[in-house]
């Protein structure tokens, strides 16, 4: 089987598996307990929360783990919009309609329960946000801005510095989605004020990850309890994920420069065949400024579904999204948000490569087994 769906989730590293092992079978302690067993497990969580900064290019105390990226997107647009409105009466808050459904669903929560207006900023057809037109909705009441670093559907990659001066030159905070970026593109240098992040997708058990957020910036917390990470996220601690996070975050940047290029040829080689190829077919999101990993097109005449269930049966597993739409009859709102017809946005399929490709995938017999999937699905078989 070649599974080509890790911008869903990425197969957990050896090498995590075994910085987390003695967490999960020694070092148990809960990292509030005051004894040798507990201080064992805080001194763990205090490291890999340094080791994580520093590669964000933020401080240790800016560091709040989570669940993971969802529960990080959460955090990020709830309570730093609630911690403006606290600060300074601030109830404004500017997206884009191809986020994440974790931003999106949160800006409307925001909505309808405290009175905060969300502003939609517009994306090209490629998916990129002009940063003059964010300039123009920004406004002295807004609390957040928040745009997905890389975009979870079709790979576009966001000119992040150029948002990011913007933002500061308005004085607004900036929240960069970065769970798709991570360990593709650099998490430093971006110049956020808060970056989201997933282990998932990295190479470590689901459930862990993190909001790095500057300690300048107000946030309202989502858990109330015990007051753990500095107040902005109660609960105890998943010391042996944070362990997991930050040795996996290491891995992907000590091999991220050859790992892109590696890939993005790949992925290119694959894009031109598919192309070649499929008649009809066309590649979603920037043509340039897209992950390395991520290859999405249209397939007009076809079901998107029906694509995938025949791709399954030849050995090849991918999607047609988010998996945190799976399941949906909708069509995809990134897609739509692109100008492309719904009917059409129903024809998408994903295909995502990992960071460490096998050197098996041959990017021609891939693309002629999308050939013959799209063919017999068009032909009804």
């Amino acid at each position: 089987m070649l599974y080509l769906d890790n911008a869903a989730t990425t197969a957990v590293r050896p090498e995590v598996t075994a910085a987390m092992m003695p967490y999960l079978t020694e070092w148990v302690g809960n990292p509030s307990s005051h004894h040798t067993v507990g201080e064992a497990a805080a001194d763990a969580l205090a490291d890999a929360r340094q080791r994580i900064a520093r590669l964000a290019g933020m401080r240790a105390s800016d560091v709040v783990f989570t669940s993971g990226g969802t529960e990080a997107n959460n955090l990020a647009v709830k309570g730093i919009a609630l911690g403006a409105a606290q600060a300074r009466g601030a109830r404004h808050v500017v997206t884009t309609p191809i986020e994440h459904e974790s931003v999106l669903a949160s800006a409307d929560y925001l909505t309808r329960w405290h009175d905060v207006e969300v502003t939609m900023v517009p994306v090209d057809d490629t998916g990129m946000v002009d940063p003059e037109i964010l300039d123009r909705v920004l406004r002295d009441d807004t609390a957040l801005v928040s745009i997905g670093y890389a975009n979870n559907e079709v790979g576009t990659v966001q000119d992040a510095a150029a948002l990011a001066a913007v933002t500061h030159e308005r004085r607004v905070p900036l929240h960069l989605d970065a769970v798709q970026a991570t360990g593709w593109l650099p998490l430093s240098g971006t110049n956020a004020d808060a970056l989201s992040l997933a282990g998932h997708k990295i190479g470590t058990p689901q459930g862990i990850g993190a909001l790095l957020v500057r300690g300048r910036v107000p946030v309202e917390p989502l858990l109330h309890g015990g007051g753990q990470e500095r107040g902005r996220r109660s609960g105890t601690e998943n010391v042996a994920g944070a362990v997991g996070l930050a040795t996996a975050l290491e891995l992907a940047e000590a091999e991220r420069a050859q790992a892109a290029a590696r890939v993005a040829a790949l992925r290119d080689a694959f894009v031109a065949a598919v192309l070649m190829r499929v008649p009809g077919a066309v590649l979603t999101g920037h043509p340039t400024r897209r992950l390395p990993g991520t290859a999405s097109f249209v397939f007009p005449g076809t079901s998107g579904e029906a694509v995938l269930l025949n791709l399954e049966r030849r050995g090849i597993v991918s999607s047609s999204g988010s998996a945190c739409a799976a399941g949906s009859d909708d069509p995809s709102h990134v897609l739509v948000a692109l100008g492309i017809d719904p009917t059409v946005a129903q024809t998408a399929v994903r295909f995502s490569f990992p960071h460490r490709v096998a050197g098996r995938v041959d990017p021609h017999l891939l693309a002629e087994a999308v050939a013959a999937s799209v063919a017999a699905v068009a032909s009804g078989g």
